[in-house]
């Protein structure tokens, strides 16, 4: 149950959530940028084409640190002072990018912006799920959807006009500093929004703080990380394998194929939007249910597409893309409910941890898997994922209710 809040704090707490929305817009800007940039850079660097991938696992690598770290951090320093220093760091980071004439220097400032760019997501997910529930932090996802298709177009507006791709990232370095000195100017309205009166979970040691150790041993954080490791891993290869499939084995031109991977980015960021409305009347629970069956269905369509009606795949894709929408931050916002609020700060970065992993495992294990069996492989990595993530978060709903 929420704490008592007056008009004037209420207000204090609609500006926070309004700020969080913008957070996660500037949150997606650097997450998409860098494959518009990238011949830009590899040719500033005299790279190969395997850079890019040293790019995208060293901002992994951080941000997998700063998540597994998040819930330690968010005690330590609070909301608002971890949203500043992980701004702040980002921003720093974009800066390094553009400045750095040295590909080790540019390689660090990667780390750098994973680091921040995983404790801002951690942070701001327990944020919102603590203090406003389900309905806004699917809303809070949809924003970094739009701050992901955002990024790009910046990027291809600085180099349409003949500006050295530095220069995008400059701009966004400047957003997050400014979001940086917010987070200072506000750090104790922060604190104060997110106290909650929740209670710990029941193998929760009373009158202290709940540590990362034992929150590995609740068996829902357990199933939780699970969750998020599957789901991620569904979301990262369909969004990415979708098109060679379209394309290579089902027979649809590059356009057409290029258009159904677009519906499905689109629908997911849709699907967040369209949650946010219907848990009010239906319930999270329900929603979730819902959405999970939804992946399935979808993902068998996918899977079972004749040959001959490559679009029928496509819709598919679509059903899949705007059921798993959703899941991540209905999950997020179930966490502190479920677990506590002792065990949510380090739950959340687990559990964005997970997602970070299940989101690099799961595309590249159907990859490897193309080469003896084909382009079919990565259906038949979907189907039984799917079955396992509705048979995990079922799990989750009986263990958590219990």
């Amino acid at each position: 149950m929420q704490a008592p809040y007056g008009p004037a704090a209420d207000r204090q707490r609609l500006r926070l959530l309004l700020v969080a929305y913008l957070a996660f817009v500037g949150l997606g800007l650097p997450d998409t940028v860098t494959g518009v940039a990238w011949p830009s850079i590899r040719d500033a660097f005299g790279s190969d084409q395997g850079g890019l991938g040293v790019i995208l696992s060293g901002a992994a690598t951080g941000y997998l640190a700063s998540s597994l770290m998040a819930g330690g951090l968010v005690r330590s320093l609070g909301f608002g002072r971890l949203l500043a220093a992980s701004s702040a760091l980002v921003a720093l980071a974009l800066a390094g990018c553009a400045t750095t004439g040295l590909w080790p220097v540019f390689v660090l400032c990667a780390v750098a912006l994973g680091a921040g760019g995983g404790a801002i997501d951690a942070a701001l997910n327990l944020f919102v799920a603590t203090v406003f529930g389900a309905r806004q932090l699917n809303w809070l996802h949809a924003f970094y959807g739009v701050g992901a298709a955002l990024g790009p177009m910046l990027m291809t507006a600085v180099l349409a006009v003949g500006w050295s791709w530095r220069w995008g990232y400059v701009t966004i370095a400047l957003v997050l500093a400014a979001l940086a000195l917010f987070y200072a100017a506000t750090r104790r309205v922060w604190s104060t929004a997110s106290r909650r009166t929740a209670a710990p979970p029941d193998d929760a040691p009373a009158g202290r703080a709940v540590t990362a150790r034992q929150v590995l041993r609740i068996p829902s954080a357990r199933l939780h990380i699970a969750a998020f490791f599957v789901l991620t891993g569904i979301e990262a290869t369909a969004g990415q394998w979708s098109y060679t499939v379209l394309t290579e084995a089902r027979g649809l031109d590059p356009a057409t194929a290029g258009t159904c991977v677009g519906g499905f980015w689109t629908l997911f960021t849709l699907g967040r939007v369209a949650a946010g409305v219907a848990v009010v009347r239906l319930g999270a629970l329900r929603v979730a249910r819902i959405a999970a069956a939804g992946v399935v269905a979808g993902v068998l369509l996918f899977a079972l597409a004749p040959a001959a009606a490559p679009l029928s795949g496509a819709a598919g894709l679509w059903l899949a893309g705007f059921s798993i929408g959703p899941l991540f931050p209905g999950l997020m916002a179930e966490t502190p409910r479920r677990l506590g609020a002792g065990a949510a700060a380090h739950a959340v970065g687990f559990q964005v941890a997970a997602a970070v992993v299940g989101a690099a495992a799961l595309p590249a294990v159907a990859g490897s898997l193309t080469g003896p069996f084909g382009l079919g492989a990565i259906a038949a990595v979907l189907v039984p994922a799917s079955l396992v993530f509705l048979a995990l978060h079922e799990r989750i709903i009986a263990t958590a209710d219990r």
